[in-house]
């Protein structure tokens, strides 16, 4: 790599994907969740869902994912051995809290139970950010005092929805993303006082309004109720903005290693055009900007492209052009018109990638192709259709995002063979 990075220490399936099963559903029942035993460590571990792992030994969880990744990579090749975390506990940067309440109108606030729109109330949880915890808890004893109820989904009554936290675990900075039915607040800035007098590290604390009946956490409207809205972290050494509805990885820790595990892994010489698709908010382009020649992203969210423009002007980022189009088309537009490029980065969403984006990309013809996937088995469909396009995979690296769960990341490294 020309120049080493400094080492510190979510989504649906998309129209024209082919579904495949999440990642993990193919362990044993015994051995995927020890987790539901009388005396799990999670209180909530049986209704809940989330962290089917919760009271498997942490070695053992990454044995049991390598295994199932080995297995589904075992006809293109050996997988690596797992990049896990030294404190795999409380990681999650992004924290989300359901509102409701119980028969008597108290407020409760939890999380959805796996696969269901029923509320689990929670205390705490330990995946997530102990300090993101306390807000949900300090906001939740607020709300009997001012008067205000909590949503409810049956019947339409009620303002507050959700929460969101999000913390920059670098910067230190925290924004609180307050979801209510109407933008009519009632005493709000008694409430944010009341709010900032018990965590005065607060950054931001926002607004959004979600009138809808909609999964959706957020809504289209928001307004900032104290501070700009938004809040900034670095990652490898870059600085990037997260607003409300940013994508931004929830594991900052594992985010780190697992840019620097891809970039290293392209044994990039600074001399590279390098194409970055589903850039979103222009993460991994920005970080590997000073190791290329020219940065090339590209991204069909409006907002994201917004961000990741953003992004690399708060990076003095000189060698990075960020596009709004869609990948599949803008690679068979490169393509038609002669354009080449050495290094394709691509980070779909969990269904993986489609037939023709990767027939474009083919087309395209790199060199190299670096595949980050959050879904071991739609990547092992796609590694397929790679390989029958002329390409052979050269090495997998997992990585552990997101300890006690199923999830798995891995990076895959493929050269083309002709």
């Amino acid at each position: 790599m020309a120049k080493e990075i400094k080492k510190t220490a979510q989504r649906k399936n998309t129209p024209g994907r082919k579904p495949v099963k999440s990642a993990g559903r193919g362990f044993k029942r015994g051995e995927e969740a020890s987790a539901v035993s009388k005396n799990s460590r999670c209180p909530y571990s049986k209704k809940c869902g989330a962290c089917q792992m919760i009271d498997t030994p942490y070695n053992k969880q990454l044995n049991l994912k390598h295994g199932k990744v080995a297995k589904l990579l075992e006809p293109y090749t050996k997988l690596a051995s797992f990049i896990g975390m030294e404190e795999p506990e409380h990681y999650r940067c992004k924290v989300h809290a359901v509102f409701t309440h119980d028969k008597k109108g108290r407020p409760l606030s939890g999380i959805y139970k796996e696969g269901s729109h029923e509320v689990v109330p929670v205390e705490s949880c330990l995946l997530e950010d102990k300090k993101a915890d306390a807000i949900i808890a300090t906001i939740r004893n607020l709300l009997p005092s001012f008067k205000i109820k909590t949503y409810d989904e049956d019947n339409g009554y009620g303002l507050l929805r959700h929460v969101l936290i999000r913390i920059g675990k670098y910067t230190g900075e925290i924004m609180v993303v307050i979801v209510t039915v109407s933008p009519i607040f009632p005493s709000k800035n008694n409430f944010v006082k009341a709010l900032l007098k018990e965590h005065p590290e607060i950054t931001t604390i926002v607004l959004n309004v979600n009138d809808k009946q909609t999964s959706m956490v957020l809504g289209d409207k928001e307004k900032p109720m104290y501070g700009p809205g938004f809040i900034y972290d670095t990652c490898c050494g870059m600085k990037f903005k997260i607003s409300p509805k940013s994508f931004y990885q929830v594991n900052p820790v594992q985010t780190e290693l697992l840019y620097k595990t891809a970039i290293d892994m392209a044994e990039l010489s600074g001399k590279e055009t390098v194409l970055d698709c589903y850039c979103g908010v222009g993460t991994i382009g920005i970080i590997m900007s000073p190791h290329v020649k020219e940065v090339i992203s590209v991204e069909l969210n409006k907002d994201a492209v917004k961000d990741a423009i953003l992004n690399a002007k708060i990076n003095e980022v000189k060698n990075i052009t960020v596009y709004q189009n869609d990948a599949t088309r803008f690679m068979q537009q490169m393509a038609d018109s002669g354009d080449k490029v050495d290094i394709v980065f691509m980070d779909p969403p969990r269904a993986g990638s489609t037939p023709e984006f990767i027939s474009s990309m083919i087309n395209l013809s790199p060199k190299k192709i670096v595949y980050i996937s959050c879904s071991p088995d739609s990547l092992a469909r796609d590694l397929g259709l790679i390989i029958k396009g002329g390409y052979k995979v050269k090495k997998a690296v997992p990585v552990d995002m997101f300890p006690f769960t199923r999830g798995v990341e891995t990076v895959v490294l493929l050269a083309r063979t002709t």
